[in-house]
């Protein structure tokens, strides 16, 4: 399959952005043979035990957004070693090249080296389908500081990106497309952030998959 079928050349190919300090947003960051074989990971992962889940929240609602967890179990609000409001399986283990893909993704959007970096010992990877969102929430449960790793898989979404004050304005909305990378840690790391949409049927068409993927790298900090 040739590349231009998977990734459309752009007629002004997308830079490297700033969207607020410390949060840096890289296009196209994963090539489509790493998308794929990321994907392919991805839906590993999700088979059962400690597999894709419906979130609920305290209040008795559900996220439209599912979800499976590596490394620690990630709920409404903490973490855990085990599925707690699932099936109870041990959680997964965080695989080694994912931890070393968030190492490299800081390392790329801060210009510094990943030797440099924390080693990535958490992942939260959810499904969206074309009518799931992701209410503006922060990343505020893990006692490590160190930047949050974001990846986009599939379907374009409208990511919003806002302050550490409040869920409402300023904000500002990025197009997040298959392969992207955003990073987003030092005074933006506990800045509120949500998806208000998926674009439905926009996924390259070489990467074979209907919804959205994102995987989300966390440094926990929870100990042993």
């Amino acid at each position: 399959m040739g590349e231009e079928l998977f990734a459309p050349e752009e007629l002004f190919p997308r830079e490297r952005a700033e969207i607020a300090p410390g949060a840096v947003h890289l296009p196209d960051w994963l090539g489509p043979q790493d998308q794929r074989e990321l994907l392919a990971a991805c839906r590993a992962w999700a088979r059962p035990p400690a597999g894709l889940r419906t979130v609920r929240t305290p209040g008795g609602g559900t996220m439209s957004a599912r979800q499976v967890c590596l490394g620690w179990h990630w709920y409404p609000y903490a973490y855990a070693s085990t599925v707690v409001d699932g099936d109870g399986a041990p959680v997964k283990p965080m695989p080694r090249r994912l931890s070393e893909l968030g190492r490299r993704a800081v390392a790329d959007a801060y210009g510094t080296s990943p030797e440099q970096v924390e080693e990535y010992d958490i992942a939260l990877i959810n499904f969206y389908g074309g009518d799931s969102r992701m209410g503006m929430h922060r990343d505020a449960e893990e006692r490590s500081p160190a930047p949050v790793v974001s990846l986009s898989l599939g379907d374009t979404c409208l990511f919003r990106f806002g302050n550490t004050h409040s869920r409402g304005r300023p904000f500002r909305d990025v197009p997040l497309r298959s392969g992207d990378l955003f990073v987003f840690g030092g005074p933006s790391r506990l800045a509120h952030h949500g998806v208000p949409k998926v674009l439905p049927g926009t996924a390259p068409p070489g990467l074979g998959l209907d919804g959205r993927l994102n995987i989300t790298l966390r440094v926990g900090g929870l100990g042993p």
